[in-house]
């Protein structure tokens, strides 16, 4: 996904009004979004990346970056406690096996009135080879995602789906045809098929699509 501009720069656009300043962003893998999070306002981002082979290519590429502090573990709130303005997951949640748990997390390291961003895989129908190969314990629905954020105890700002024509793509290579890998397609999508789209679900709300996204506010 590092390579799909539009995708992620349409995701960030989305969440960008509820950044605020310190963020965490959760699942950083090699910097891409957060790069786009730096180009947004925010003066303080911790970047967690538990991998040991993505962790190297994080540090080099943010490292220097006086804004930045990138941790080599999982999310956990410690001592920053009630201290960031939001907390991001963008096709992370879906890679935890207590998914619960980890947005109680969230809920307790941000400050009142903070924000948890979420950005997973949609639809149970979808769930593919494919997913099961890359870590997804599973898909989310709009509901089932904002059940999960109330039980954490936030209140949802907004829970839609995302990329309605994705759905097609994605059922038949994964599904149906049960391919392995994205190949150099997700670059013809993003050029081709991401800017008419994002256009029209700016209009039109999507009454399903291939992905789901919440914002959800701390009390």
């Amino acid at each position: 996904m590092s390579k799909a501009r539009n995708y992620n720069r349409w995701i960030i656009d989305r969440f960008a009004p509820y950044l605020g300043e310190h963020v965490a962003e959760v699942g950083a893998g090699i910097g891409t979004i957060s790069e786009l999070l730096l180009q947004r306002g925010v003066t303080r981002l911790v970047s967690f990346e538990p991998s040991q082979n993505m962790y190297p290519l994080l540090a080099e590429k943010l490292g220097q970056d006086a804004r930045v502090e990138v941790v080599n573990d999982v999310f956990r709130p410690g001592e920053a406690t009630g201290n960031f303005d939001s907390v991001i997951y963008i096709n992370v949640l879906e890679h935890i096996e207590e998914d619960r748990t980890e947005l109680a997390n969230a809920y307790e390291a941000l400050k009142p009135g903070g924000h948890v961003m979420v950005f997973v895989p949609a639809l149970e129908w979808l769930y593919s080879e494919f997913d099961r190969r890359i870590g997804h314990f599973r898909r989310y629905t709009r509901g089932g995602l904002s059940e999960r954020a109330q039980e954490a105890g936030f209140s949802v700002v907004t829970a839609q789906y995302f990329d309605l024509i994705g759905i097609i793509p994605w059922y038949v290579m994964f599904v149906l045809l049960r391919r392995s890998d994205v190949g150099s397609g997700i670059s013809a999508y993003d050029k081709l098929v991401v800017p008419p789209m994002r256009l029209l679900e700016n209009m039109v709300t999507a009454p399903i699509g291939k992905s789901v996204m919440l914002i959800g506010r701390k009390p």
